[in-house]
C-alpha cells in the first residue's frame, strides 16, 4: 500500500493551487531560446503522437521549457525515462492512455504538512467536448481511502477526468455512458453511469504487466514482455482467501510447475517440504528475498521421498505475512544468479507498507472421514496468528516494516490398525511374571528356571523344553490373538503416526529502507529470525522385537523425534548513482539449524541402563554472500540498452555436532561402549543381537562431528538490447570459481520478438553449473530406513570420499553441469480482457546427484562388515553423480478479468503444467561396481521412480475470485496427475490417479478495517487412490495411502475461519 500513499501525497502537491517549480536552466542566449519549448507545449506534442493524455495541474509546469531535439526517439518510454532524469518531474502511468505528472521532490513532503484543497483546474487533452451533464462521484480503495488521481475517462472517447485527492471527479457524461476507471496498483473497472452522483471502490490486485526485478535487469521490463516466464503472484490477496498458511504449501496451489508436498512420515522433511520447479530437484531451485541470494535449509533429504538426496530451502522459514509478492522465474538461469538455478528462481519481495497494520488470525482443522485413525471426526487442528507493520522513516520515502507469525498445529494420523504379529509367547510369559511382582528383566539370563515356571504357569505346553534353545524355539510362536485379550488391548493401541507431525513456532522479518540523498543513494536492509519446535513419531517398536526392551516397555514404545529447527538471517546493502551508473552493494548473511532431542524411546542394548530421552545432536549450515551490481541503462542506444555487472563473493559452513553417548552408542550386556570388533553386543532372549542408539533415530557419534567449509567467487556481464521496438536480445555470462571444485563458465541467450502490440514470442538457450552441496560431501550419519517390506534397517550414510566408498569403487562427487531451452509467447486480448503465456522447455542434467541404494556387507567379517558394525549400520548409502536426465514441459497461464454491474468484479486464472523427466544412458558406474553386479544398487529402481513418477507430472489450476464492496468469493480447483509407488520391485509398483482438489472461501467486509472468511480446502473429501493389497506396500497395514508417491498429502477436507483487521 506504500505506493498508494505515497501516489496520494504527490497527487495532492500537484495539485495545490499556487504550487510551481521553476526550472533552474539559465537561457545563455537568443539563439539557444529559440529552440525551446515549454514543458507542456510538448507533452501536447508526443501525447498526440504516441496517442497517449498527459494529466496535471497548469501551475505546476509553469516555466518549465526544454529542447526537444534532446528528445527525439521512436519509443515513448525512453521519452519519459530521459525527462525523469533531465527534469524534476515524474510520470506515472494510470491506465488507458493517460499518464499523471508531478513533481519528484516535493511528492516527498508528508501529507499532514499540506493544506488542503478546495478546487482545482486540471489540463486535459485537446479535443473537443460536447457540453453534456455533469457526472460527480468519488473513487475509494477496498479500506475506504480515497484515491487521488484516479483516471476516468468516458469509453470510446477522449473525454475524462481525474480525481483530486478527496478521490472526488466531475466528468461531462449522460446516464448510460460507459466509464472505464484506472488506479495504477487497482484492477480497471468499467461501469455505466446510472445516477448523477456515484460511488465506486476500486480492487488493489498485481497485474501481470508489474515490472519484475526477476530474470531480467533491466528497471523497466516488466512480466509479460520479459525474454522468459516469470509468475507474479500477489499474496495480499491469498494471505485474505486461501486456506493455506505456509509459504510451500501456498506456492503449490497457485504457481504453475511448483511442486510441494508435505511428507506422511520422515526424518525432518515433514517440517521442510521439499519443493521444486519443472520437476527438478529441489537443489536445483535457487530462492532470493528481495533479489538477495537465500540460504539454504542444513537439512539433507535421505529418507524415502521424493527429492531424495537432495538440499531445498526452507521456505517456511519465511512468514506469508512479510511478503508484498513473489516472482517465480520458470527458466535456467544459473549465468545470471549463479548455481543451483538451473531449474529457475523464486525471488521474495518483502513488504514496504508504513502507517498500515496488517493482522489475521486463522485456526481450522481437518473434518474428514478418515480423521482419528479412520474413525472419523475431526483432528490436525491448526492456528495461526499474523501481522504486519510499518512505521515511515524521515520525509524522503524511508520505511522499516516488521512482519511475523506464530503458529501451532497439532499432530494427525491415518493409520488404521496394524494387521501384523505383535506378540509371541516369550511375551505372555513376561506379562505372568510381571503380574507376579518378578522382575523380567531376570528373564534373560542363562538360568532358566524363572522361564519356565512362569512358562507353566501362563499355561503353556513346553513339550518337554528344558533348555534355553529349546524354550527359545517354543516361545518364539506367535500368540497376538490371544495376548491382546489377555491385556485388554486392539491392534489400534500399536499403530504409528501416519499423517501430520505436530509443529509450534514463531517468524520475525523486518524490512527496511533508508534514503540519504535527493539522487536516489539508499541504505536497505532485511532480517529474519525463525524458531520451530517439532514432534513427529516413528515406526511403533512392537513387543516381539529384539529392538523393544520390554522390561522397560513391556507393551512396546512409539519413538518421538522432537526437532529444534532454527533460522536467522541478514542484508545489509547500499545503492546508488555514480554518474550514471547505478551501484548496489550489499552482504547477506544466513544459517539455518536442527537439533534432535529423541523422546518416548531406548538405547535396547543398555538395557536397563538406558534413559528414555536423548540429545542426538544436530547439524547446521551459514553462509554469507557479499555482492557487488552496477547497471545502466542507455536510451539513446538503438531502441534502449540496458548493461549489468557485477561479482560475488560467497562462504559456506557446514557444522555436524555430536550428541551424548548413549544416543549413538551400542554397549555390551556388561555396559561397555562397543567400540572394537571382538566386543559382543548385548543380546534378547532369543539371542538377537540389540541394537545400539536411541531408537528412530541414533544420534550424531564424534566420528560424525565435522565442521567443513569453502568458498566461491563470481563475475557476471548481463547485457539486453532493444535492437527496435519489435526485437529484444540479452546475453548473459557469468564465471564461478569453487575452492573445492574449480572453475566453470556459463551463458544464456534469449530473445523477445514483439509480433504486434499484443503478441510477444521468446526464446532462450542456457548452460548451467551446481556444485554439490557441503551436505552432499560430508553428512555422515546412521539412521532407521525400513526396506521394502515396511522391516526397520540402520542404514549408514557415509561421505564420498570414506574408506567405505573407496572399498565399494563409489567415484567422487563432482559438479553437476546442465543445458537447456525454452520457448513461448506472450499474448493479450484487450477486447476479451485475457492474457496468455505458453512456455515450452527441454532441460538435459548431466552427472547428477542421487542418494544412492543401500549396500551390504557379505557378513563374513571384512572391512566393510566391520565398518558397517561400528557405524551402528547394517548397511550403507552414499551420495553420487549417478545418472544423466532429460526434462521437457510445457507450461500455461490465462488471465481472465471482467466486472459486472457497478460493484462486481471477476479475476479468473489457469494455470497448467505438463512435464516429463527421466534417466538417460547407462549409469554412471565405477568399474568396480560393475565387476560387482551393484549397479543396480548404486542406483536402484526405485530412486529412478522418485526422479521420473513419484510427484505428479500434470498439474493444472483453475482459480476464481468474485469481488464486490462486500463480499469475496474464491473458488480454486486443482488437478493432481497420476504418480507411481516408488519400490525397487517393479511388480510393486502401483499407479495412483488422477484427482480434482477444490478450494472455497467466502469473506464478508464488515467494515473498511475487518473481514470475516470462511472456508475450506479440499471441500469434497477428496483422498489419493489408496494402497492395495495385491502390490505388497501397505507394510501390515501401516499405510493405506502410499508413503513414497505423493499428490497433495491425507490431511483430507480442511475447513478454517479467518479474522483479517486491516487498520490505517
Amino acid at each position: 500500500m506504500i505506493r498508494k500513499q505515497i501516489l496520494k501525497v504527490m497527487l495532492f502537491l500537484f495539485l495545490c493551487l499556487g504550487i510551481s517549480q521553476k526550472t533552474s536552466a539559465n537561457i545563455e542566449s537568443t539563439s539557444e531560446a529559440s529552440k525551446t519549448v515549454s514543458l507542456s507545449e510538448f507533452l501536447n506534442e508526443i501525447g498526440e503522437k504516441h496517442k497517449v493524455f498527459f494529466t496535471y495541474s497548469p501551475v505546476l509546469l509553469t516555466g518549465s521549457k526544454l529542447n526537444p531535439s534532446e528528445y527525439q526517439y521512436a519509443k515513448l518510454d525512453l521519452i519519459l525515462n530521459k525527462l525523469e532524469k533531465k527534469t524534476s518531474f515524474g510520470f506515472e502511468y494510470l491506465g488507458n492512455n493517460y499518464y499523471v505528472v508531478y513533481h519528484k521532490k516535493e511528492a516527498r513532503l508528508k501529507l499532514n504538512k499540506v493544506p488542503a484543497i478546495n478546487k482545482v483546474d486540471f489540463a486535459m487533452p485537446k479535443a473537443p467536448i460536447e457540453k453534456q451533464q455533469e457526472i460527480k462521484g468519488t473513487i475509494v480503495d477496498e479500506d475506504g481511502s480515497p484515491l487521488p488521481g484516479a483516471s476516468v475517462v468516458k469509453k470510446g472517447t477522449t473525454t475524462g477526468a481525474t480525481t483530486d485527492f478527496d478521490g472526488v471527479f466531475t466528468i461531462d457524461a449522460e446516464i448510460g455512458d460507459v466509464l472505464v476507471i484506472s488506479y495504477i496498483g487497482f484492477e480497471t473497472k468499467t461501469i455505466t453511469i446510472d445516477s448523477a452522483n456515484m460511488n465506486i471502490t476500486l480492487s488493489s490486485g498485481v497485474a501481470l504487466s508489474e515490472v519484475v526485478i526477476v530474470g531480467s535487469r533491466n528497471p523497466n521490463r516488466t512480466a509479460t514482455e520479459s525474454t522468459v516466464p516469470v509468475d507474479v503472484i500477489d499474496m495480499k490477496e491469498l494471505n485474505n482467501v486461501a486456506p493455506q498458511v505456509n509459504l510451500n504449501q501456498i506456492l503449490n496451489y497457485v504457481a504453475p510447475s511448483f511442486t510441494s508436498n508435505t511428507q506422511t512420515i520422515s526424518d525432518g522433511t515433514d517440517h521442510i517440504d521439499p519443493a521444486s520447479l519443472r520437476g527438478l530437484g529441489p537443489d536445483q531451485v535457487l530462492v532470493l528475498i528481495n533479489g538477495k541470494r537465500r540460504h539454504t535449509s542444513s537439512l539433507i533429504n535421505v529418507n524415502g521421498t521424493f527429492g531424495r538426496g537432495s538440499v531445498g530451502t526452507d521456505l517456511n522459514a519465511i512468514p506469508a505475512a512479510a511478503i508484498q509478492r513473489i516472482e517465480v522465474l520458470r527458466d535456467g538461469a544459473a549465468a545470471q544468479y549463479g548455481s543451483d538455478a538451473i531449474a529457475g528462481v523464486i525471488n521474495i519481495i518483502l513488504n514496504k507498507n508504513v502507517n498500515e497494520l496488517t493482522a489475521t488470525v486463522t485456526t481450522g482443522a481437518n473434518f474428514t472421514k478418515n480423521a482419528n485413525d479412520q474413525t472419523g471426526g475431526v483432528d490436525g487442528q491448526t492456528t495461526n496468528v499474523a501481522a504486519s507493520y510499518g512505521l515511515p522513516i524521515g520525509t524522503d520515502g524511508g520505511f522499516i516494516n516488521f512482519s511475523g507469525d506464530f503458529d501451532v498445529r497439532d499432530e494427525y494420523s491415518r493409520m488404521k490398525e496394524w494387521e501384523g504379529t505383535i506378540f509371541n509367547l516369550y511375551n505372555t510369559v513376561e506379562r505372568v511374571a510381571n503380574a507376579d511382582g518378578y522382575n523380567i528383566s531376570n528373564l534373560l539370563d542363562d538360568d532358566v528356571a524363572d522361564v519356565i515356571q512362569y512358562t507353566d504357569m501362563a499355561g503353556i505346553n513346553r513339550n518337554g523344553a528344558t533348555t534355553k534353545d529349546e524354550l527359545r524355539t517354543l516361545l518364539s510362536a506367535d500368540n497376538t490373538t490371544a495376548e491382546l485379550a489377555s491385556r485388554g488391548q486392539q491392534r489400534s493401541d500399536y499403530n504409528m503416526r501416519v499423517g501430520q507431525s505436530a509443529l509450534r513456532g514463531g517468524r520475525l522479518f523486518a524490512n527496511f529502507s533508508m534514503p540519504l540523498d535527493d539522487s536516489g543513494t539508499e541504505l536497505y536492509s532485511f532480517a529474519g529470525i525463525s524458531s520451530r519446535t517439532g514432534n513427529s513419531a516413528g515406526f511403533y517398536r512392537l513387543p516381539n522385537q529384539s529392538r523393544t526392551y520390554t522390561p522397560a516397555y513391556i507393551n512396546g514404545f512409539l519413538p518421538e523425534i522432537n526437532s529444534n529447527i532454527k533460522d536467522q538471517s541478514l542484508s545489509v546493502g547500499i545503492k546508488g548513482m555514480i554518474g550514471d551508473w547505478g551501484v548496489d552493494f550489499s552482504n547477506t548473511y544466513g544459517k539455518n539449524s536442527f537439533l534432535y532431542t529423541i523422546g518416548n524411546t531406548f538405547n535396547a542394548s543398555m538395557q536397563n541402563a538406558s534413559p528414555t530421552f536423548f540429545d542426538a545432536g544436530g547439524f547446521s549450515f551459514s553462509q554469507n554472500t557479499s555482492n557487488l551490481d552496477v547497471t545502466q541503462f542507455f536510451e539513446d542506444v538503438m531502441s534502449g540498452l540496458n548493461i549489468a555487472f557485477g561479482a560475488e563473493y560467497r562462504v559456506e559452513n557446514y557444522d555436524i555436532v555430536a550428541g551424548e553417548e548413549a544416543s549413538y552408542g551400542q554397549y555390551t550386556s556388561a555396559g561397555q561402549l562397543i567400540t572394537i570388533a571382538s566386543q559382543a553386543a548385548s543380546q534378547d532372549f532369543f539371542g538377537a543381537a540389540r541394537p545400539g542408539g536411541s531408537q528412530v533415530f541414533p544420534g550424531f557419534s564424534p566420528k560424525n562431528e565435522l565442521s567443513r567449509g569453502r568458498s566461491s567467487v563470481a563475475g557476471y556481464f548481463d547485457t539486453e538490447a532493444d535492437i527496435s521496438e519489435k526485437f529484444l536480445l540479452s546475453f548473459a555470462t557469468r564465471f564461478e570459481n569453487y575452492s573445492d571444485f574449480g572453475s566453470t563458465i556459463n551463458f544464456k541467450l534469449a530473445t523477445r520478438v514483439k509480433a504486434t502490440d499484443n503478441l510477444n514470442i521468446r526464446a532462450a538457450v542456457n548452460t548451467g553449473f551446481r556444485a554439490p552441496s557441503l551436505h552432499q560431501i560430508n553428512f555422515n550419519s546412521t539412521s532407521t530406513i525400513f526396506d521394502q517390506n515396511g522391516d526397520p534397517q540402520e542404514v549408514g550414510t557415509f561421505a564420498n570420499d570414506s574408506r567405505a566408498a573407496k572399498l565399494l569403487g563409489i567415484p567422487e562427487l563432482k559438479e553437476e553441469t546442465s543445458s537447456s531451452v525454452s520457448l513461448g509467447l506472450t499474448a493479450k486480448i484487450p477486447d476479451a480482457n485475457l492474457t496468455v503465456t505458453v512456455d515450452g522447455y527441454f532441460v538435459k542434467i548431466n552427472d547428477r546427484v542421487v542418494y544412492t541404494g543401500q549396500f551390504s556387507g557379505p557378513g563374513t567379517g571384512t572391512e566393510l562388515d566391520n565398518l558397517l558394525r561400528q557405524a551402528n549400520a547394517t548397511a550403507a548409502s552414499f551420495f553420487a553423480n549417478a545418472i544423466d536426465t532429460e526434462s521437457k514441459g510445457l507450461d500455461v497461464v490465462i488471465t481472465h478479468k471482467t466486472t459486472f454491474g457497478d460493484s462486481w468484479n471477476l479475476k479468473s486464472d489457469l494455470a497448467g503444467t505438463f512435464s516429463k523427466t527421466k534417466k538417460v544412458g547407462d549409469i554412471n558406474a565405477s568399474q568396480v561396481l560393475r565387476d560387482a553386479g551393484l549397479v543396480d544398487t548404486y542406483f536402484p529402481e526405485d530412486s529412478r521412480v522418485y526422479l521420473e513418477e513419484a510427484v505428479p507430472r500434470t498439474k493444472i489450476n483453475l482459480s476464481n475470485s468474485l469481488t464486490s464492496d462486500k463480499l469475496i468469493f474464491f473458488l480454486r480447483n486443482v488437478y493432481f496427475g497420476e504418480v507411481t509407488e516408488a519400490t525397487t520391485a517393479i511388480s510393486g509398483q502401483q499407479v495412483f490417479g488422477t484427482k480434482l482438489v477444490t478450494d472455497l472461501s467466502v469473506g464478508y467486509k464488515a467494515t473498511n478495517a475487518l473481514t470475516f472468511t470462511i472456508g475450506a480446502n479440499n471441500l469434497f473429501d477428496i483422498y489419493p487412490d489408496r494402497a492395495e493389497d495385491s502390490f505388497g506396500n501397505r507394510s501390515d497395514g501401516r499405510f493405506d495411502w502410499s508413503r513414497r508417491a505423493q499428490q497433495f498429502g491425507i490431511g483430507g477436507r480442511f475447513l478454517f475461519a479467518r479474522v483479517s483487521l486491516n487498520l490505517k
